[in-house]
């Protein structure tokens, strides 16, 4: 374990801003000897008490600090070590501190005993109010750090849940399909059998993490689309755009199959020539100079019955369109956008908006 340069630095700092204020106060005190004189004790004293503090902490075990998860910081020590610490801290700088101010200033007169009394009195406070305030900064950030482990965490398990509310719900949707295609037409079904089996070792055993490319997403949407046409015949059309720069791009595992299920189930099914599926990626600038990356999956076939989703009984009410509204809220917050709309041509388009990973 070891101490973060930067911390270092910011700690010296508020240490010598907390010294210059000490030395108004001792000057105040001591008039006689001036700002000068009492700046420079108040730096050597103050100076010997955060460094015996600071890297004196590193003799205390890490699982005894307030620590932030993840940080290369040790952390300030929790409980009788720490009131222990800062005692040795001003002892030292008391002692130390006044020997090494007096020696750079060439003083070799004796001290009274009620001056030092007294010095060694704001001493002991100014050393308890610092180690104080530093001790209470630590402690706020690793109760910070942890709160927001725990959310991460939450976040995560919330994700995993829905996601595995999506897998079965897919999986049922085919079988259903299978099942009328069965008493129809044994052949294409034996066929599409075939093709779930291997649209299933494909797509689930990666639907594991929250995460994939871009590029494994629309190849999974590939094999769904192949698996549906196997029932649909000519009656189904699809087109994949994916920019070759776009497909590594992390986006979150089986985001665009519920709304290709959707598109087929409620725009083409219906028709009786059936109709056509397009999904394309593109890349896009935001008003903060920022990428995002912008995903639609777009249908002809039957309009769409109202124009926003998310009303009772519109198609956004839907369980795949829920979840993924839910899966992109609970991974990117107000930094994601999802609608269904109505374009000039009287398609229903499935739009999709995130920060571009």
């Amino acid at each position: 374990m070891k101490i973060d340069g930067y911390d270092v630095l910011r700690h010296g700092l508020q240490v010598l801003a907390f010294c210059c204020v000490v030395a108004v106060f001792t000057t105040m005190i001591w008039p006689g000897g001036g700002y000068l004189r009492q700046l420079l004790y108040s730096v050597c004293i103050g100076g010997l008490t955060w460094l015996t503090i600071e890297f004196g902490r590193l003799l205390v075990p890490p699982e005894q600090c307030h620590r932030e998860p993840d940080s290369a910081s040790h952390g300030w020590p929790k409980g009788w070590r720490g009131l222990l610490l800062t005692a040795i801290g001003i002892a030292v700088g008391f002692f130390g501190g006044s020997r090494l101010a007096a020696g750079l200033l060439g003083e070799t007169a004796r001290t009274p005993v009620h001056d030092l009394r007294l010095a060694l009195l704001v001493t002991i406070a100014a050393g308890v109010i610092a180690s104080f305030y530093f001790h209470a900064r630590g402690r706020q950030a690793a109760l910070q750090a942890q709160a927001a482990a725990a959310e991460r965490d939450a976040a995560q398990a919330r994700l995993m849940l829905l996601q595995s509310q999506l897998e079965p719900h897919m999986l049922f949707n085919t079988l259903a399909n299978l099942r009328a295609l069965i008493g129809a037409d044994p052949a294409s079904a034996q066929q599409m059998l075939d093709r779930l089996g291997d649209y299933l070792r494909a797509t689930l055993g990666g639907s594991r993490a929250t995460l994939h490319p871009l590029e494994d997403e629309f190849e999974r949407l590939a094999d769904y689309l192949e698996l549906i046409a196997v029932r649909m015949g000519p009656r189904l059309t699809y087109r994949l755009d994916l920019p070759d720069a776009l497909r590594a791009a992390k986006v979150p595992t089986l985001l665009l199959q519920p709304l290709v299920e959707n598109a087929i189930r409620h725009g083409l099914e219906p028709q009786v020539a059936g109709g056509s599926v397009w999904v394309s990626a593109q890349a896009m600038a935001d008003d903060a100079g920022g990428t995002r990356l912008a995903l639609q999956v777009r249908n002809s076939g039957a309009p769409l019955a109202a124009p926003l989703p998310g009303a009772d009984g519109a198609p956004g009410r839907s369980f795949g369109l829920i979840q993924v509204r839910e899966r992109l809220r609970t991974l990117y917050g107000a930094q994601a956008t999802f609608e269904l709309i109505a374009d000039n041509a009287g398609h229903t388009c499935a739009n999709i908006i995130f920060p571009l990973q």
